[in-house]
């Protein structure tokens, strides 16, 4: 299945993205830093219930990593050459 720039039907264009996937990249980044680190010192604490919680957490930001990695890939393939984007678009 080849990734897409945003989902079929979305209100936006590769002008006006439905969603601000730099912005997006940042901040799941900055989630599963600090689910890991969160859930390394639960876990050290003997808290199994919240580390285990973060640690469901650091994998949502995983899987948002990636997803945002494969739209930011294929936004990239439709933009001219020379193209570049800000944080927050």
């Amino acid at each position: 299945m080849a990734a897409r720039p945003q989902p079929r039907g979305a209100k936006g264009t590769v002008g006006r993205p439905y969603s601000a996937l730099n912005l997006r990249l940042a901040l799941a980044s900055f989630g599963l830093l600090v689910c890991v680190v969160l859930g390394v010192l639960a876990a050290r604490a003997d808290q199994p219930v919240l580390a285990a919680i973060l640690g469901v957490l650091a994998l949502v930001a995983v899987v948002d990593l990636i997803v945002v990695q494969r739209r930011r890939a294929a936004r990239r393939r439709e933009d001219p050459p020379g193209t570049r984007r800000s944080l927050f678009e």
